[in-house]
């Protein structure tokens, strides 16, 4: 069976059924403030339901999400849109280089980027960071696994010994790439083209954050790669929400450049 087949096919329901549970356990609780409209999860189940990531380790992810609004790395304005340099308006700007200002929090992030590589590889040779923002990551985890670790750029360097990839990683060997932001995956998938033109072994792509668009997901999947996430949109916009960040209002507009945002907000 090829490479990652088997967490792909699972993947959507692992995450819809904890979501559904997520849902449960709020609707059941006798403090409005805690209830969130059954309508805005139902919106997001399906949005999850298509995604073909793993989180691992949920109650963190939505401990990162609040960490990642409270020191502004992730800032929402679904009223007065950012502008990406892809041309895309977006209500949401998302800079996690912000979280190399934060040593306990830079720690956290460094601890379950291992907690997964521990937990889905067990015989990884080097660990690879994205230039330039996944370079710190990757360099946290690779120290406190004691591994090797290199990182690659978008493109061969144009003078000295043009290299791509700095640091080294031999044909044949595994690795997986630290990536700080999945947006259309574009970046990732670059990294993972040269890792695998020389030979080397890659085992998944893990971020610090996901928006989970169709987009990326449709190119991890061709390249048979399988992609793990420590938070992602939904539960961003689920903690937003809960901490005031927010307002219930917002959450079908943010839902709608979700689904579409190369159109939205049209």
């Amino acid at each position: 069976m090829p490479r990652g087949s088997i967490s792909r096919c699972c993947i959507s329901y692992v995450i819809q059924q904890k979501t559904i549970s997520s849902v449960s356990r709020l609707n059941d609780s006798n403090s409005e403030s805690n209830v969130v409209p059954h309508k805005f999860y139902v919106l997001f189940i399906n949005i999850m339901s298509e995604n073909r990531y793993t989180i691992l380790d949920k109650d963190f992810a939505r401990e990162l999400a609040k960490s990642l609004l409270d020191i502004n790395a992730v800032i929402l304005r679904p009223n007065d849109p950012f502008t990406w340099s892809s041309g895309w308006n977006s209500p949401i700007y998302c800079d996690n280089r912000l979280t190399l200002r934060y040593p306990k929090l830079r720690k956290k992030i460094s601890k379950a980027l291992i907690n997964i590589i521990n937990s889905e590889f067990k015989e990884l040779d080097v660990i690879t960071g994205t230039a330039t923002a996944g370079i710190p990551h990757a360099a946290w985890v690779a120290e406190n696994m004691d591994k090797p670790m290199a990182y690659v750029r978008a493109k061969a360097k144009a003078h000295g010994m043009g290299n791509q990839i700095e640091g080294g990683v031999d044909k044949g060997q595994k690795t997986v790439v630290i990536e700080d932001l999945i947006s259309t995956g574009g970046s990732a998938i670059s990294v993972v083209e040269a890792l695998e033109f020389i030979g080397a072994d890659v085992e998944a792509v893990i971020s610090i954050f996901t928006y989970g668009f169709d987009k990326a997901q449709k190119r991890f999947a061709k390249q048979n790669i399988p992609v793990y996430a420590l938070t992602d949109y939904p539960t961003l916009i689920d903690v937003a929400l809960e901490t005031g960040a927010i307002q219930k209002e917002d959450v079908e507009l943010l839902n709608k450049w979700r689904s579409n945002p190369a159109k939205w907000p049209n």
